[in-house]
């Protein structure tokens, strides 16, 4: 008699156990597993691996043919859910390994369909595809064999050579330079890692709120109890970080972006956008590569940045997407001039008392927390933020440098729940609020050393910000990358007060300077698309998708078809009757035929790019003179 085998079988509803033999064949098999789970013959598909990879068809092969043994766990997704049932697995039970015995103890019964339960209550928000494809990727560093330490054969593997976990703590301090903080995924390596598999891991956000719903007593500040005061936090420098490496494709773009802190002296922020990418010197690394640079309408002196809302900001955030772009991070200068004939500035920065304010904190805290990281181990659907900042300052030598920074997931509580403060005389140090009759705020600590090397905890009234900061390396590469490959500078939004408008007049003066470019080129320029989309004379919003895909793929071909279309046309009229143009200037950049320019054209205004009727010298829009 054949001896009998147990395989565990994995369902969106949860597991079952199938009994069954080495020499039974699949097609028995799946007939088992379609009785135990209720389905038809055809509801579902099995899978040797969770990624929906291996799947046992009916057929005559053998459970051992297929290589399945006692114990090993299968994966079962029924034909009519989405995708949504993979990601309840993989929540339900990260990195479980195939060849584990089954277990019968009921705390672990328990514990799986607690698990379950956790995963179905928790928002199912698809992860990035960094995210996804570094969850696949074996992350282990590999060593050669060392000729002086190991003493066995090629095919061996002793201590000095087995490969290690990335996140080993002493191979990440001997890089060059040294990592102070594993890689987030890394670290989930760490949490999944040991017998459970992770099977009891929850990432869960700090909360500094009073639960609702406790009916035992008067609500605050009229009561309070243990379930529903939020615990105190004690403030640690964060081990991982979600972001390893911040690189721009080039210098331009950095250049362009401080090209009005140079000629106004007054600071300048924008947002970061780009894509997230493997960064692999460092285990399981993400990079944020920068693309472009986007300036939101903002009011900015020498000491200090506003920003105004800007109504434009979903728009540029739709056709970034569209680009295959996202927002990544901000910028922003905080530089003072020494000598603006030789380009030099001052460190205007305390390297040895703070790298950010408490009061940048707390604003890339709130920008992080705009942007949560979907993450399936954690019950809310999202676990800290992958939203970087960028500070261009001065550095030692009086050049420009720029250094990155994210703020820790306790910061990002901490802002979200409006628990921090800035402290008006020290920018170096934050202040946690005291608990008030509107607002009752959990008590904050943070760690240090005194002369003699003893801990001793202080009361986070008021905070190093230290603390709060994670820094990330910043780099450009060698050989310069160009997702928009226009040489010339189409003019950026919202540089009004430089004189540098976005209007038909830029237009048409940018692209009678493009005469020997190819069209591709001529509008491969972010500024130039979103100009293209959001101004109001002619807005392109519902018509430029075949422009953005051309731009995206680099596909000069589609945008030779786009050059066809009317909306085009019209653009290239436009241009034509705004004046300022030489006689047939823009259509020989265009390649089209010579309109020649007329003195009762129609005329944009300087000032609100309202079109004029001709032989009006005053706007009709706006009442200033023409000129």
């Amino acid at each position: 008699m054949a001896e009998n085998i147990i395989i565990r079988v994995q369902s969106p509803e949860g597991m079952k156990k199938i009994t069954s033999t080495k020499r039974e064949t699949a097609a028995a098999f799946l007939k088992k597993v379609a009785k135990e789970f209720g389905f038809s013959s055809n509801g579902f598909s099995v899978y040797l691996n969770r990624n929906k990879t291996g799947e046992i068809l009916s057929q005559n092969k053998t459970l051992s043919l297929l290589k399945i043994k006692h114990g090993d766990m299968l994966f079962l997704f029924p034909s009519s859910t989405s995708m949504s049932s993979g990601e309840i697995m993989d929540t339900a039970l990260p990195h479980s390994s195939s060849s584990s015995l089954p277990s019968t103890s009921s705390s672990s019964s328990s514990s799986m369909s607690s698990s379950l339960s956790r995963s179905h209550s928790a928002p199912l928000i698809p992860e990035d595809e960094i995210d996804q494809y570094l969850a696949k990727q074996d992350g282990k560093i590999y060593r050669s064999r060392d000729p002086q330490l190991c003493r066995h054969g090629t095919m061996g593997k002793c201590v000095h050579c087995v490969p290690l976990e990335p996140f080993d703590e002493d191979y990440l301090n001997h890089l060059d330079p040294p990592v102070k903080h594993m890689s987030f995924h890394a670290y989930i390596r760490k949490l999944t890692g040991g017998a459970d598999k992770g099977k009891f891991v929850a990432l869960e956000n700090i909360s500094c709120k009073i639960k609702s719903g406790c009916e035992g007593h008067p609500p605050w500040p009229e009561g309070i109890c243990t379930k529903c005061q939020p615990s105190a936090i004690t403030l640690n420098r964060q081990k991982y970080r979600h972001v390893d490496n911040i690189m721009f494709e080039n210098h331009t773009i950095a250049d362009r972006f401080l090209d009005f802190w140079r000629k106004t002296g007054n600071q300048r922020m924008g947002y970061l956008y780009g894509r997230y990418t493997e960064h692999k010197d460092i285990p399981l690394g993400i990079r944020a590569e920068v693309a472009a640079i986007y300036e939101p309408p903002q009011i900015g002196t020498q000491n200090s940045l506003e920003l105004i809302e800007d109504p434009k900001a979903g728009i540029v955030d739709e056709i970034a997407a569209k680009l295959g772009l996202r927002k990544v991070g901000w910028i922003f200068t905080d530089l003072l001039s020494e000598d603006t004939r030789i380009g030099t500035v001052r460190y205007t920065r305390n390297k040895d008392s703070f790298f950010l304010s408490a009061e940048e904190c707390i604003t890339a805290g709130h920008f992080q927390n705009q942007h949560p990281n979907a993450c399936r181990l954690s019950p809310d659907g999202h676990f800290g933020s992958k939203f970087v900042t960028v500070v261009a300052t001065g550095g030692p030598d009086n050049q420009v440098h720029f250094e990155g920074y994210q703020v820790s997931n306790q910061c990002m509580a901490l802002v979200r729940d409006e628990c921090l403060l800035p402290c008006r005389d020290a920018p170096e140090l934050g202040y946690a609020k005291e608990s008030s009759t509107e607002q009752y705020v959990p008590d904050v600590f943070y760690k240090d050393k005194d002369k003699f090397g003893n801990d001793i905890t202080h009361l986070a009234r008021p905070l190093p910000v230290e603390y709060l900061i994670i820094d990330i390396t910043t780099t450009f590469p060698k050989d310069p990358v160009f997702t928009f490959s226009s040489a010339l500078r189409f003019p950026i939004e919202n540089r009004d007060v430089l004189g540098e408008t976005q209007d038909f007049h830029s237009l048409a003066t940018y692209l009678s300077q493009c005469s020997s470019s190819a069209f591709l080129d001529i509008v491969s320029d972010f500024h130039l698309l979103l100009f293209l989309v959001t101004n109001e004379v002619m807005p392109l919003r519902d018509s430029i998708g075949l422009l953005l895909d051309a731009v995206k793929t680099s596909n000069e071909d589609l945008a030779q078809t786009w050059k066809k279309s009317e909306q085009w046309a019209t653009i290239e009229q436009l241009c034509s009757t705004v004046g300022g143009q030489p006689p047939g200037s823009l259509d020989y950049a265009m390649g089209g035929p010579s309109i020649p320019p007329s003195s009762s054209a129609m005329w944009s205004c300087l000032h609100c790019t309202f079109m004029n009727q001709p032989g009006t010298e005053h706007c009709e829009m706006c009442s200033l003179p023409r000129s």
